[in-house]
C-alpha cells in the first residue's frame, strides 16, 4: 500500500521541533525515516530535535557532515545519524554500517539519495523545503502501513 503524500507547513523552528517531538515515541528499532531536501531546509534541525528527545542523558547533537555517521544510546537501543552527502556509491553506506543499521536501529538519514538500491522499502520519506524564510514545508510519504497510525497521531498533536 502506497500512501498519498502528505504536506503541511512547519512554520518556525519551534514548530519543526514539536514535530519531532511528538514522533520520537513512536518509534522503534528498525525504523528508517529519510530526510531529503536542499542545505538550509530543516533535515538537521529536525533530526537533532528528535534524538534529544530520545536520548536518555541530555548532550549535544552535532551534524554527521564531516563524521558521515553519530550513534547515540536510547531508551531500547541505538539511534543512527547519517549525512550521506559526501559518499559517491551506495556500497560506502554499507562500509559504514548503515544497512545493518537499518535492521537493529533507528536510524535518520540525511540525503538519502546516496542509498539507490539500499533504500529500505519500510522507510518513512520527509521532503523539507524552503517556502519563504522560516517557514518549512514539509511532505511526509511511506509505502509501510505502520506509519499510518503514527503519523496520524503526531499530526493530531501538532495540528491541535
Amino acid at each position: 500500500m502506497v500512501k498519498s503524500p502528505h504536506s503541511l507547513s512547519l512554520i518556525t523552528p519551534e514548530a519543526t521541533t514539536a514535530f519531532a517531538h511528538a514522533l520520537a515515541p513512536l518509534l522503534a528499532n528498525g525504523d528508517v525515516i529519510l530526510l531529503q531536501g536542499g542545505i538550509g531546509a530543516g533535515k538537521t534541525h529536525f533530526a537533532r530535535s528528535l534524538i534529544q528527545q530520545l536520548m536518555l542523558e541530555p548532550e549535544d547533537v552535532p551534524s554527521p557532515t564531516f563524521t558521515l555517521v553519530q550513534v547515540y544510546d536510547g531508551p531500547d537501543g541505538e539511534i543512527w545519524h547519517s549525512d550521506l552527502y559526501r559518499l559517491s556509491d551506495p556500497d560506502e553506506a554499507v562500509e559504514l554500517g548503515l544497512e545493518e543499521a537499518f535492521d537493529t536501529a533507528i536510524c535518520l538519514v540525511e540525503w538519502p539519495d546516496r542509498l539507490a538500491d539500499l533504500t529500505p522499502d519500510n522507510a518513512l520519506m520527509m521532503e523539507f523545503s524552503v517556502a519563504e524564510e522560516g517557514v518549512r514545508d514539509l511532505t511526509l510519504s511511506w509505502s509501510d502501513a505502520k506509519w499510518s497510525a503514527r503519523l496520524d497521531t503526531v499530526l493530531k498533536q501538532v495540528t491541535a
